[in-house]
């Protein structure tokens, strides 16, 4: 007997696969109409017409839309603090980020107001945060640490999304980036903090089984190339799967780095030129793309066209954090994708579902409607894949499902 049969889906659309889709493909889906899926032990049992086979449950779809659901491929979520008077030195033009992180506020600020937080604050600070994230839809997110650079606090957050991937209904893929910026203790002795991340906290990390990826942001005002460089080599020593903030503010040279470690992402790309799209495309580098961080922030947009039409294989996500972006709406992020970056809706489907899921790993168990994946499905409370990037004030979400069971509704079932 299946658990839940999910009947009168007026259109699905999904990717099909478990590889990241680039080129003319990027937009690739099947479209199914008129048709249910079935759901057992919290995966996908059956696409098609109603089964022979009965549920426990039926839950009526009344026509509308179904896609999977979406994977927040790029996020800060664990942090203490807030930073609304930086952003008012942003708007006023007062200061620009970088200064501001050259002058020892945005990041380090919220590294010393994280610093003061108990595991348990973090924690209770998070849930809430995790519950409006399903709430529009997300039902995967990545986590880096970062706010903590010291052995001791970077743990503690890694702990903290770990408590957190244990207990909520979100799936957490968690990422060590203690090679966030130098703290103000090592401003004068980088090399002393590149060693430390390198020899005390990767292998602690590791040994405790807190972090899937390793991230590093390679900018003028985080770490240079060779400090990138040798993390990331030492993250790859210890079995970490890498990944790079990369040429956000400034050709950085980060997307070098991807690919000459074959990092599973690069992510901002922002200032990426003509050679940073070759390299990264040579060596199959997904490129996260984060629109948020450019709009909240008044920057230029990553040329997400021209990577499309390169076959770079794109992915969006939130970059959620106190300083940047502001915003765990994926729907929201998926209509700047629309405004800014020009892409077409399927496109963006995928990079906020397939691809997204291969930039964190999950392209076998996630990002697609297909039998034998995790029953991760989002009713809409539309019937066309269009009108969900058409309108930007509300949710549209009517059902959230995660791992077969519904996480939430907005609708009597």
């Amino acid at each position: 007997m299946l658990d839940i049969i999910i009947k009168n889906i007026g259109t699905l659309v999904t990717a099909e696969g478990s590889s990241p889709l680039y080129g003319k493909n990027q937009g690739k889906v099947k479209v199914y109409n008129n048709i249910c899926i079935g759901i057992k032990n919290g995966i996908i049992e059956y696409i098609g017409e109603t089964p022979n086979e009965k549920a426990r449950k039926t839950i009526n779809a009344n026509g509308a839309l179904a896609t999977s659901g979406l994977v927040d491929c790029h996020t800060h979520f664990v942090y203490g603090g807030s930073r609304e008077d930086e952003m008012y030195d942003i708007v006023t033009g007062h200061m620009g980020y970088s200064d501001i992180i050259k002058a020892g506020y945005g990041i380090l600020s919220t590294v010393k107001d994280t610093r003061l937080q108990t595991e348990n604050a973090l924690y209770k600070k998070s849930v809430p945060i995790l519950d409006s994230m399903i709430k529009y839809g997300t039902t995967t997110v990545e986590g880096k640490s970062g706010y903590g650079l010291t052995v001791k606090d970077e743990i503690k957050i890694l702990n903290v999304m770990k408590k957190l991937n244990e207990n909520h209904k979100i799936d957490i893929v968690s990422t060590f980036m203690g090679g966030h910026v130098v703290p103000d203790k090592y401003k004068n002795d980088r090399a002393g903090y590149v060693n430390l991340i390198c020899n005390e906290m990767i292998p602690k990390i590791v040994k405790l089984g807190l972090a899937e990826f390793c991230d590093v942001f390679c900018e003028n005002c985080g770490l240079n190339m060779e400090e990138s460089h040798n993390i990331l080599d030492a993250a790859r020593k210890h079995n970490l799967k890498l990944k790079i903030h990369s040429d956000q503010l400034e050709t950085s040279g980060g997307s070098y780095l991807a690919a000459r470690f074959k990092a599973v992402s690069a992510e901002h790309l922002i200032m990426a030129d003509d050679r940073c799209m070759d390299v990264i495309k040579k060596q199959g580098v997904i490129a996260v793309l984060l629109p948020n961080a450019s709009f909240y922030l008044g920057m230029p947009y990553a040329r997400a066209r021209y990577m499309v039409e390169k076959g770079i294989p794109i992915a969006i996500a939130s970059d959620y954090n106190p300083g940047s972006s502001t915003c765990f709406n994926m729907q929201f992020i998926m209509k700047l994708a629309y405004l800014i970056y020009r892409l077409k809706p399927e496109e963006i489907l995928n990079a906020s579902t397939i691809n997204a899921a291969c930039a964190i790993n999950r392209g076998k168990e996630i990002g697609t409607i297909e039998v034998g994946k995790k029953a991760d499905i989002i009713i809409w409370n539309t019937k066309k894949l269009n009108f969900l990037l058409y309108t930007l004030d509300n949710n549209l979400c009517s059902i959230v499902f995660k791992s077969g069971e519904i996480a939430y509704s907005n609708t009597d079932i």
